[in-house]
């Protein structure tokens, strides 16, 4: 039966004779193929820049002093040592014998499915050779983890970054991420004649030429998607642009709206269409079609020309401008604001400081996945060590700015297994193209970062914790969280890696207002956020009473409800909005319609 060759794309006997003219054209076009591309990468890996080493790893100190906790324990407990290490070998002997019976045909591999979707794969456990393999790996795994999670003599602080970089070791060192001891990748090449690896290495090649020579796996196919055509599509108009912002204002979708209009800051690490992405899960479009005026802040992706920009600019240029233009158009003296990740914590600095002058510009605020109480701050602590810190701030202050690789690559690594090794293996090893996904897409597409707003935003706010403790130096006034009074709302995500729900409850419970929400939603930072009603996928919790006490009591205590939280922000938002009045097209006088959504910031540059 003739199969599909994937490289020439016709059809062949695989029964043929492989010296025939036919396979040996198709090896030689392969090794030209090999051999332009190996040319191409070397090009590639010669254009990368040299970056500060503080931006490639934890330092050399953090290493020297989990050594000197290891001989201090083995000094101190040395029996434990002993036993700890007579127990890996022990096991380790245990398996390699097994596996050799296996080999030899005395025994079954007797080994039981993995749970781990990276050993999905039937040989791994029927195959007395990659049986053998992974056991190994898994014996050895379990004792590294064993030896740094029982080390004393290491603050907090110390032992969590530890253990992340230690199992950030040995995901790497996983056999599924090699070719000789990855039987999919292996059973891919032969079935493809070696065609796989030859896509592989192109997929390689593209990703290191992209990154200008560093490496960062792509996770979308860059061209299946279109801002404005098949992302981004919510109707409406850019009313405004400065060098920070465009204020897109979205076309009504009701014959009436809410008086009080909505201006919605999404993080700046980012690109906005997070929350527009598809019509089916676009908070934007719900928004709109419940009857709500909506301002949406599209940030500017700054270069060199940013250097001198720092976190009181991105205020007032950014959210109270922004806030200006939106009770400009719609003649209301207040707006509602919703702040999103970083935004919600540089929103949250904003009233304030607001609150601090006076200014009652704001009805309500909405926080999504918000930590701006960072005495604990969760998994993203391990990157906020004086070493990455200082790292940052040299790479900032030398170029002007952080390019956005740094941060893409940052949180990437806190999903290593699924954000870099995963797809690494299923692009140069199986030669798979990446999905066309919307969320991962957008999750690549980032935007750099001024070196002063970068710099002030990681020491005072996230390493000192200014904001919660002590007060924080913004636009002339010295604020606290304890200075925010106006209603609020707080939404969480469960398994949120990137602003802990527990952080964002401390956040929420620090704040000084009166009238205050918190909701925790099932899921991570994005899928717990853009969860639409209609899939009806993930839950949420809610607890009547004040936001008080521990995080824990405060779930062990509360409501789990089915579905998502969207309705019910949208009722608690619609008491703070006032009457319904005429609904408003885009623009006004004052501020005409410059061009239609998403925008031109949004877009890459040329």
């Amino acid at each position: 039966m003739a199969a599909k060759d994937t490289t020439t794309g016709e059809g062949r006997d695989r029964s043929a004779d492989p010296t025939d003219g036919a396979a040996l054209e198709r090896l030689n076009a392969n090794l030209s193929r090999v051999d332009e591309l190996t040319k191409r990468l070397v090009a590639a890996l010669g254009r990368r820049e040299a970056h500060d080493p503080g931006l490639q790893g934890p330092g050399a100190d953090l290493y020297a002093r989990a050594m000197a906790a290891y001989w201090a324990e083995m000094a101190a407990n040395p029996g434990k040592m002993i036993e700890r290490q007579v127990g890996y070998w022990g096991r380790a002997l245990r398996e390699a014998f097994d596996a050799q019976q296996a080999m030899l045909g005395a025994r079954d591999p007797e080994v039981a499915p993995s749970k781990d979707k990276r050993f999905k794969d039937p040989l791994w456990s029927e195959h007395p050779y990659y049986a053998h393999l992974r056991r190994q790996y898994e014996i050895g795994a379990e004792a590294v983890r064993d030896a740094v999670a029982d080390l004393s003599g290491l603050d907090a602080s110390e032992a969590r970054r530890v253990q992340f970089f230690s199992q950030q070791i040995v995901d790497l060192f996983s056999p599924t991420n090699f070719l000789a001891t990855n039987p999919e990748a292996m059973r891919r090449a032969v079935e493809t004649e070696g065609a796989s690896l030859v896509t592989g290495l192109e997929n390689l090649v593209r990703d290191i030429e992209a990154n200008q020579g560093d490496w960062l796996v792509t996770l979308s196919d860059p061209d299946a998607f279109e801002l404005g055509e098949n992302l981004a599509t919510t109707p409406g108009e850019v009313v405004f642009r400065n060098r920070m912002i465009e204020v897109i204002q979205y076309a009504p979708r009701t014959d009436e709206v809410r008086a009080t209009p909505i201006v919605l800051f999404p993080p700046w690490i980012n690109k906005f269409y997070i929350l527009d992405l598809k019509p089916q899960n676009s908070l934007v479009r719900w928004i709109v079609e419940q009857g709500y005026t909506l301002f949406v802040v599209s940030w500017v992706n700054p270069d060199e020309t940013y250097a001198d920009v720092g976190m009181d600019d991105y205020v007032q240029e950014g959210f109270l401008q922004a806030m200006d233009v939106a009770r400009e158009i719609t003649g209301e003296g207040q707006v509602n604001a919703v702040g999103y990740c970083i935004a919600g914590t540089t929103l949250s600095a904003t009233l304030a400081l607001l609150a601090k002058r006076g200014d009652d510009r704001v009805r309500s605020a909405t926080f999504f996945t918000t930590l701006a109480d960072f005495s604990d701050p969760g998994e993203m602590g391990v990157f906020l060590g004086e070493d990455f810190v200082q790292g940052i701030e040299r790479e900032a202050a030398q170029k002007g700015f952080l390019d956005k690789f740094f941060m893409g690559r940052t949180f990437s690594y806190l999903r290593a297994r699924d954000l870099v090794y995963g797809p690494a293996v299923k692009a140069y090893m199986m030669g798979e193209a990446p999905p066309a996904f919307d969320l991962l897409h957008w999750n690549g597409d980032g935007t750099n970062l001024p070196g002063p707003m970068v710099s002030r935003y990681l020491r005072e706010l996230c390493v000192e914790n200014r904001l919660a403790d002590g007060g924080w130096a913004l636009c002339g006034e010295t604020v606290t969280l304890g200075d925010v009074d106006v209603p609020l709302m707080s939404i969480a995500c469960e398994t949120d890696h990137i602003a802990h729900w527990r952080g964002a409850f401390e956040t929420v419970k620090a704040m000084g207002s009166e009238d205050k929400t918190f909701v925790l939603s099932e899921s991570g930072h994005i899928a717990g956020i853009v969860n639409p009603p209609s899939k009806k996928k993930y839950g949420h919790y809610t607890r009547d009473g004040r936001v008080e006490g521990a995080p824990e009591d405060w779930f062990e205590a509360a409501t789990f409800h089915e579905g998502s939280w969207w309705p019910r922000w949208s009722a608690w938002l619609a008491e703070r909005s006032g009457k319904m009045v005429p609904a408003r097209e885009p623009g006004s006088k004052a501020h005409p319609p410059i061009c239609p959504a998403p925008g031109t910031y949004v877009l890459p540059k040329g």
